[in-house]
């Protein structure tokens, strides 16, 4: 999964930053400091798209429009996959019921491998996108 970009605003009144994600119109969150503004936003990332997932929405493209204030919010490697998984299932127009056959699992499991609280097991996920043509790669990089 992409990052999306965060906007950071200063908080002038009450110090710290107000954070909102403008890909997706809604949602706004705020932290005292940059840490905490930035593990606030992550939060509300997973949150924004799991509501996605749950009303069975395509995620907005994320954008990439420039300025101090944006900065980069990405998602765990876990979630990550399952974004990936749920957004190659939509573009898969499979049927739940249909989908949960090929991978042998039953279809009520299948909300739980979209789900980004329950900790599903990678080797999962990797079945999973087999299911739908897909291969999982993980790549380590440098920190920045």
């Amino acid at each position: 999964m992409e990052s999306y970009l965060a906007l950071f605003e200063p908080d002038v009144n009450d110090g710290g930053y107000v954070v909102t994600f403008p890909d997706f119109g809604y949602g706004v969150t705020q932290g005292e400091t940059d840490r905490e503004a930035m593990e606030m936003a992550q939060d509300l990332l997973m949150l924004t798209i799991a509501d996605y997932i749950r009303e069975g929405k395509r995620l907005p493209a994320p954008t990439r429009r420039r300025g101090m204030r944006r900065r980069p919010v990405s998602l765990p490697a876990l979630q990550s996959a399952k974004v990936d998984l749920y957004t190659a299932f939509l573009d898969s127009g499979l049927k739940k019921a249909e989908f949960a056959r090929r991978i042998g699992i039953p279809k009520t499991h299948i909300e739980r491998l979209f789900s980004l609280r329950h900790h599903s097991r990678l080797n999962q996920i990797e079945v999973a996108l087999a299911a739908l043509g897909k291969r999982l790669h993980i790549e380590t990089r440098d920190a920045a």
